[in-house]
C-alpha cells in the first residue's frame, strides 16, 4: 500500500471526489438510504474547491491511498487550526476496505495533528470506523440528524436582531470559535462564505453565527450561549424558501435548544452517526461541519 500527498490540483480533486463519492454510496447502502443522484457540474466544482482547499492549507494532512497497480483505493483529508485537529475525510473503496488502507490513512492523518491538544471527528454509523476512532483514544458521542421542510408558520421568530454576515464580521467568528471549541476556523470561513448564507447575531449577551447552503444543510453553527444559538439557528431556517427540505446534522444529546428549534420547525428527528472528540467535550452551543469540524 503506498501513500501519496493530495495535490492542489483539479486531476487530484476528481480523484479524492470520486472515491468519496463510491465509498458514501456503500454508506448509504448500509443505512438503507436510497442512492443518491448524479451530482450537478455545479456541485462537483464546489467538491472541488473544498478538497482543494483543505490541500492547499493543510497539505501534510490530505493523503490518497493506491494499491500495488497504482490504482487509487482510499483518501483521507484533516487539518489543523489553532491547535485543534479534525478529520474532514477518511473514505476507502468498498472492494479495498478490510485491507489495511483506511488504518493506514487513518494513522497519517492522525500523525498530522500529534501536537494538538484537541481532536474532532463526525462519524458515520459505520461500525468499522467507530472502532477505529474509539481506538484512536476519541470518545465517541451518539449524534441525531433533523430533516423536513420548515413550517414557517409555527417557527417563532428569533428574539433579537440576526443579521447577513459579512467578511467584516471574521474577528467575531473566529472569537466565537475560539471560546467554544478551543480554536478558530480561520481560512475556513473564506469558502463557507462563498457557498452558504451567514446569519450572525452579535449583542451584549453573546455572540453566535449560522452558515446555511441555499440547498438547506445547515453547513456550521457556533454561539456563546444557547440563546444566541437558537436566535441564528432560527432565523437561518426561517430565511429557506417555502420548498426546501432544511437538514441539520450531527447533533449531539447536550444540544437539546437545537431539538427544540427543529421541532417547533417541524422537522423530523431521528438518531444518526456519531461526534468523537478528544482533548475536549463535545462543543456547545455547537453544530459542526462535516468538513470543517
Amino acid at each position: 500500500m503506498l501513500l501519496r500527498p493530495v495535490k492542489d490540483t483539479e486531476e487530484d480533486a476528481e480523484t479524492v471526489r470520486q472515491l468519496a463519492t463510491a465509498a458514501f454510496g456503500d454508506s448509504h447502502a448500509l443505512k438503507g438510504d436510497a442512492p443518491p443522484e448524479p451530482p450537478s457540474p455545479e456541485r462537483v466544482a464546489r467538491s472541488h474547491e473544498r478538497i482543494r482547499h483543505l490541500a492547499r492549507h493543510d497539505p501534510g494532512g490530505s493523503w490518497i491511498a493506491e494499491d500495488p497497480t497504482g490504482q487509487p483505493v482510499g483518501a483521507a483529508q484533516s487539518a489543523i487550526r489553532e491547535g485543534t485537529w479534525g478529520l474532514a475525510l477518511l473514505v476507502v473503496l468498498p472492494s479495498a476496505q478490510g485491507k489495511g488502507a483506511g488504518n493506514a490513512l487513518l494513522q497519517r492523518a492522525l500523525e498530522h495533528g500529534r501536537g494538538c491538544l484537541r481532536g474532532l471527528i463526525c462519524c458515520s454509523r459505520h461500525p468499522a470506523a467507530v472502532r477505529a476512532y474509539r481506538r484512536a483514544g476519541f470518545e465517541v458521542h451518539p449524534t441525531m440528524r433533523m430533516r423536513g421542510r420548515v413550517d414557517h408558520a409555527r417557527l417563532p421568530a428569533p428574539d433579537g436582531p440576526a443579521v447577513a454576515g459579512t467578511a467584516r464580521d471574521r474577528d467575531l467568528l473566529d472569537s466565537v470559535d475560539r471560546r467554544v471549541r478551543g480554536g478558530a476556523h480561520g481560512p475556513d470561513h473564506d469558502y463557507l462564505m462563498r457557498h452558504c448564507r451567514l446569519v450572525v447575531a452579535d449583542d451584549l449577551a453573546g455572540s453566535g453565527y449560522c452558515y446555511i447552503h441555499e440547498t438547506g444543510m445547515v453547513e456550521l453553527l457556533a454561539a456563546t450561549s444557547r440563546r444566541l444559538a437558537t436566535r441564528v439557528l432560527s432565523a437561518a431556517l426561517l430565511s429557506l424558501g417555502d420548498g426546501v427540505v432544511a437538514e441539520v446534522h450531527d447533533v449531539t444529546a447536550g444540544q437539546q435548544w437545537a431539538v427544540d428549534v427543529a421541532l417547533d420547525a417541524g422537522l423530523g428527528v431521528r438518531a444518526e452517526g456519531f461526534l468523537c472528540v478528544r482533548g475536549l467535550r463535545p462543543p456547545s452551543p455547537y453544530i459542526p461541519s462535516g468538513t470543517f469540524l
